[in-house]
């Protein structure tokens, strides 16, 4: 994802009303209706700031195609592998205030999880996985393949799930020497987060982060259709995916939490390095959270990277995509969508904004819509 290089950035600024679904930027407008009719996409919201600013939010087509729910900046959606960046965002606030390290060790006797989980005595490589390793993907093991240990087991908890992996899938690799997405991994992290706060990882992550950026209805989501939160679209699979039966609320720390895309973006322009508004991370945190690992120089700490100094993740699941991004010009965007499909979906998702951000006729209003 994000291959495309970071090119120069113009915007012709104008006045403009509220954040609603009658703004018009034709650049954006027109680019989301064509891939929305391309590739079958009932909903979507896109969300835009520039230099620490809304300056487009609007959602499009149905949050239901059923009751013919629009879609607004306020709807909720499954942000999928995005929360692997709240996540991070979390450890790294706890690396702030001095409450861990990177290097801690997570498992054995001087571990942060100790031997709480699993059976002893632990192999070599386990004792090794430091908090660095989980962020970074380098465990040395449980990727994201047919048996991503998150998508095993729906009826174990997370604590009951991660000893049955711990005793059934030894790492295969020394941590550190290989990167391999792991989606458990940040289920692992989910879980330190709460030892070292005391608090459930969701709690801690909407007290520390979320309340201080302004935002209130970020949640962990449900699994079934019946446990759908207020203002949240229904999922829509394709290719005969099923959105609804996968223990969600159990991916809290790799892939459980609904957002709206506004929600996002002030997540997004308080933590993209830019003076205004104030990050909740210090400038030598956020150096940390953007440094790649030896063993992949595109992926940091929960964010992709790259040359051109743009940070970003993108999240899938059945019936959800979602994307954010954080450029070095000073615009961040945030798209979702209540279906994904295959083939060329999320290279043309990753370009989406791209054109109206570097287009110098696309006007962007003046006035803050946050």
């Amino acid at each position: 994802m994000m291959t495309y290089p970071f090119l120069l950035l113009w915007s012709c600024l104008s006045n403009s009303p509220t954040a609603d679904s009658t703004l018009t930027i034709p650049q954006v407008d027109r680019t989301v209706h064509a891939y929305m009719q391309r590739y079958q996409v009932p909903g979507m919201a896109v969300a835009i700031t520039l230099h620490g600013k809304l300056v487009y939010a609007k959602g499009y087509g149905q949050a239901d195609t059923t009751q013919h729910t629009p879609v607004t900046p306020a709807s909720l959606f499954r942000i999928a592998s995005v929360s692997k960046s709240i996540t991070a965002v979390a450890i790294l606030k706890l690396v702030s205030d001095k409450k861990l390290s990177l290097n801690d060790l997570v498992f054995g006797p001087k571990g942060r999880l100790g031997i709480r989980y699993g059976h002893r005595p632990y192999s070599p490589y386990l004792r090794q996985v430091t908090i660095r390793h989980l962020l970074q993907h380098t465990a040395g093991g449980w990727t994201n393949n047919a048996r991503d240990p998150m998508f095993l087991y729906p009826q174990l908890t997370a604590d009951s799930l991660i000893s049955r992996i711990l005793d059934t899938a030894p790492l295969q690799h020394r941590p550190g020497a290989v990167y391999a997405y792991s989606n458990f991994g940040y289920c692992i992290l989910a879980r330190i987060i709460e030892k070292v706060t005391g608090m459930s990882y969701e709690q801690y992550v909407q007290t520390a982060l979320l309340a201080p950026a302004g935002i209130s209805t970020m949640q962990i989501g449900g699994n079934t259709v019946a446990d759908r939160k207020p203002g949240e679209v229904t999922y829509y699979g394709q290719q005969q995916e099923q959105p609804y039966i996968y223990n969600i609320t159990r991916m809290d720390g790799h892939g459980g939490w609904i957002a709206s895309a506004t929600d996002l973006a002030r997540f997004l322009v308080r933590v993209d390095g830019f003076a205004t508004p104030p990050d909740l991370l210090d400038r030598t945190t956020l150096r940390l959270m953007t440094t790649p690992s030896a063993a992949n120089p595109s992926y940091a700490a929960g964010w992709l990277v790259n040359a051109w100094q743009s940070w970003w993740h993108a999240g899938a699941l059945p019936g959800t995509a979602s994307e954010i991004v954080r450029t070095a010009r000073g615009f961040n965007w945030v798209v979702l969508c209540n279906t994904r499909s295959d083939k060329g979906f999320f290279n043309d998702l990753d370009g989406l904004i791209w054109e109206a951000v570097n287009d110098p006729a696309t006007r962007w209003p003046e006035a803050d819509l946050f």
